[in-house]
């Protein structure tokens, strides 16, 4: 029954064993969240998806669209004028394109860290007037960020359909 403590239960995965490097651990568990933040988001049901059941209006579409933005911003340098908006998604957009837009970001946010060898380093990212914050400093953020809004996920997507785990 969702929304009890006896719906869909997936077994949790744990978090990586990464190499011994400081970036491959960074990567490592940011990569974890992301998987984590995406299959929350994957195959939800509509209209649920994108239905706030919490005061600030946040919904579970929303929540990855603003993680695609985020990527985008901190990995690429594309300006974002509005972060309210980013929790927005239009009505047209379905759950698989957002999912497909965020792994995209993700991707590409991936090709720019590849290039990236010293944590100290700016991230080298491909367009923005903005200084970038060093390699460290962006991937210590980016795994606060997604962590925060993959909890967030997790209380949604199991009020939704009962679905928990990771």
């Amino acid at each position: 029954m969702p929304g009890t403590p006896h719906g869909n239960r997936r077994r949790d995965t744990p978090p990586p064993r990464t190499g011994n490097s400081e970036t491959e651990v960074l990567r490592g568990f940011l990569d974890y969240l992301r998987t984590s933040v995406a299959a929350k988001v994957d195959g939800a049901p509509e209209p649920q998806v994108r239905t706030t059941v919490v005061p600030s209006g946040t919904n579970l579409l929303g929540l990855l669209s603003h993680l695609t933005f985020v990527e985008r911003s901190m990995f690429l340098g594309e300006d974002v004028t509005s972060w309210e908006a980013t929790f927005r998604t239009a009505p047209t957009d379905s759950v698989a394109e957002v999912v497909a837009h965020y792994r995209d970001a993700v991707e590409r946010a991936n090709d720019v860290l590849d290039r990236c060898t010293d944590p100290g380093a700016p991230v080298l990212r491909p367009r923005s007037a903005r200084p970038a914050p060093s390699v460290r400093w962006a991937l210590t953020h980016m795994i606060e960020e997604t962590g925060r809004h993959a909890g967030h996920a997790d209380i949604l997507r199991e009020l939704i359909d009962g679905s928990t785990g990771r």
